[in-house]
Formats: structure tokens, C-alpha cells, sequence
């Protein structure tokens, strides 16, 4: 199985790879192009602990461990809006013990 997760606005076999700095999109989906993408992206964590997710032009390769911080956000300011995040952390390196 691959690791990678491609966002369905993906049609550029050229990409940029992003390890480095701050990189951030915004893509609207349909709901089944949401779904489709959700459901990679659980096989992927289920499978294992890399991901690369990619867009057009441009692809995040990942490894994370666990936990994986979800974020359940509500308001209702002028609109009601839910948001739901994943956050996903690089594995540490070494221990957590130390001698000071």
C-alpha cells in the first residue's frame, strides 16, 4: 500500500516535496471527494505511521507517532461552523529520560 494521500485536485505529476518551513492550503472538496480522501487517509493511518499528503504541484511526506491530537471545534458566531483537525507529531528521537 502506498503512503500517499492525494487530494483529488491532484493532476500535476511534477511536485514540489515540502520538509522544511510553513506551507499551508485551503481545498474545497465535494462530499464524496471529502469522503473518498477521509477514507485513504484512515487506511493510511491504520496501516501505518507515514503519510504524504498531496496536492497539486506539491506533496508533504510525514512520519508521525502516536497520539493523534483531534480537534472538535463548534461556534456560532454569524454562521454555524464545526471543525474537526488532526494533528500529527514527528516521532522523538530517543527517551524521555534524562539526568540533570
Amino acid at each position: 500500500m502506498s503512503d500517499r494521500v492525494t487530494l483529488p485536485e491532484d493532476r500535476n505529476h511534477e511536485r514540489r516535496t515540502i520538509t522544511d518551513g510553513f506551507f499551508e492550503r485551503e481545498v474545497y472538496l465535494s462530499r464524496d471527494e471529502t469522503a473518498a480522501f477521509l477514507r485513504d487517509l484512515a487506511d493510511q493511518i491504520e496501516a501505518e505511521t507515514t503519510v504524504t499528503v498531496a496536492g497539486s504541484g506539491w506533496e508533504i511526506p510525514f512520519e508521525y507517532r502516536d497520539p493523534i491530537e483531534v480537534e472538535i471545534e463548534f461556534t456560532k458566531q454569524r454562521d454555524r461552523e464545526l471543525e474537526i483537525e488532526l494533528e500529527f507529531s514527528e516521532p522523538r528521537g530517543g527517551s524521555d529520560l534524562s539526568i540533570r
